[in-house]
């Protein structure tokens, strides 16, 4: 199982929790497996389309899946997501 670190706006959604495990073989099937198991981050996570959304950033080993192959980023067991919501400000 991948472990994905949760950030500070999205951990209310999955019990408080810093860091959760998530199954699966890309990084689209691990957020849908965290979604699963916390409904909550669904909205959070995804569109009404199923894509990322776009103020949702996610790092697979500090690496920036956007410029990899998105959702279809490959994950071994081993490997880390990190969520990183955008921020906006001024």
């Amino acid at each position: 199982m991948a472990t994905i670190k949760i950030p500070p706006v999205l951990r209310a959604s999955v019990g408080g929790e810093r860091e959760v495990n998530a199954s699966g073989g890309n990084v689209g099937e691990i957020l849908r497996d965290l979604a699963s198991s916390h409904p909550a981050t669904e909205s959070q996570l995804f569109s009404a389309e199923g894509q990322l959304n776009r103020y949702v950033n996610v790092y697979l080993n500090d690496e920036d899946v956007r410029v990899l192959e998105g959702l279809e980023t490959a994950v071994g067991d081993s490997d880390t997501l990190v969520i990183l919501p955008a921020m906006a400000g001024g």
